[in-house]
């Protein structure tokens, strides 16, 4: 059976670099297993047509370029905004706060730069416009059950694992839905 079928659980080993360098950004090897659906948008869609053809066993290297990742940076994703906004904030430079969308779901942001008047935040994902390198290893491949078909989302198993529904946004135009068991509560 190869992942290309819609509806089939993939559960999945990898180590995450950007292209062309050796810095591990993202790992689950010697962890719990990256558990997705094929079909409904839980991965980069770049790394989901990569696996398609991949079956039990297989290893490899995938490179998915930005485009087919989390997207280009995007020059309007960057704002400034009033310094008491950010009120009780011990700001730095490159650091990540967690906040509320306009549609309630949570949005990521970077401080790029800051001073007693303004904020300049970046609403892009921290790895836009960065080419990625996937080393993976397909652990098990699966057929939905009815009910993971039709939600979208992973059944929790007898180990305790997590049922997912939480959405994140790529920040490029497409949402996606971390609706799976991730492993160790570590969603890509």
């Amino acid at each position: 059976m190869t992942i290309a079928k819609e509806n089939s659980v993939v559960s999945l080993g990898y180590t995450l670099t950007e292209a062309g360098k050796t810095e591990v950004i993202d790992s689950n090897v010697g962890g719990s297993p990256l558990e997705f659906i094929t079909g409904k948008s839980h991965i980069i869609p770049g790394l989901e047509k990569a696996l398609a053809d991949m079956k039990v066993g297989d290893k490899g290297d995938i490179l998915v370029v930005a485009a087919e990742a989390y997207g280009e940076v995007n020059p309007e994703a960057i704002q400034t905004l009033p310094r008491d906004q950010f009120e009780g904030i011990d700001l730095k430079e490159g650091m990540t706060l967690y906040g509320q969308g306009e549609h309630g779901q949570s949005v990521q942001v970077v401080v790029k730069a800051f001073n007693d008047a303004e904020v300049t935040i970046d609403f892009n994902h921290p790895l836009a416009g960065k080419d990625l390198m996937f080393s993976v290893e397909i652990i098990d491949i699966r057929e939905a059950t009815v009910d993971e078909a039709m939600t979208g989302q992973l059944a929790c198993d007898d180990m305790g694992g997590c049922c997912g529904g939480g959405s994140h946004s790529h920040d490029h135009g497409h949402s996606h839905s971390s609706g799976g068991c991730c492993g160790g509560g570590h969603c890509h």
